[in-house]
């Protein structure tokens, strides 16, 4: 009896490292998910930083447009104030034109505006082109970290595996199945030693 004991507390250690051992590599998924998660954001920052830089760029190019088409509009008015002969048409090619420089004031103005959110966007893209490739070398060197890890966990557990066959092997067929029950209803700590009449 005192040798089946024996056998089983060595029996129930092997399987406690089987248990750790599967509970050690069950958290490695989650681990690799985050850290791709984590790289995969700061690429994402990096992705919106850059939209926001052709966004400004875009507008920019826009209002540039919209100048060169009041110009056109100042040209057109002077040479039809060269053409015209009253005084009230005149006077009111004159306020259209002052209108459109007034307006192209205005627009410049914009220009400036979203030059300067421009330079502080490209600032905000550099620093976010940086955080994401230090985020990318952190993640592929902790997810190399993992996979080898996750290596020697699982060649530990195929080598405790076929350990816990051999020792279940070795224990009587009636205490390895009464055991094996145990375990399965009680947890993985049933074999333990009595104090003072308490287990």
């Amino acid at each position: 009896m005192l040798d089946t004991i024996e056998k089983l507390l060595v029996l129930q250690d092997r399987d406690k490292q089987i248990q750790r051992l599967k509970t050690e590599l069950d958290h490695i998924e989650p681990q690799r998910q985050m850290l791709t998660a984590k790289a995969s954001g700061a690429q994402a920052a990096l992705d919106n930083a850059k939209h926001r830089i052709k966004e400004l760029e875009s507008s920019r190019k826009d209002l540039e447009l919209e100048v060169e088409a009041k110009k056109q509009l100042i040209e057109r008015y002077s040479n039809q104030q060269l053409q015209t002969r009253k005084n009230e048409e005149y006077r009111a090619l004159t306020h259209e034109i002052d209108l459109c420089k007034e307006a192209i004031f205005k627009i410049e103005d914009q220009e400036i505006e979203l030059m300067e959110a421009g330079e502080a966007a490209q600032k905000e893209m550099t620093q976010a082109a940086q955080v994401a490739k230090e985020a990318k070398a952190l993640a592929d060197d902790q997810l190399a970290q993992l996979a080898s890890r996750e290596d020697k966990l699982k060649g530990e557990l195929s080598a405790l595996q076929a350990n816990r066959g051999e020792l279940a092997k070795a224990v009587d067929d009636a205490a390895r199945a009464r055991y094996d029950r145990l375990v399965r209803s009680k947890g993985d700590n049933v074999v333990v030693g009595v104090q003072h009449g308490v287990c």
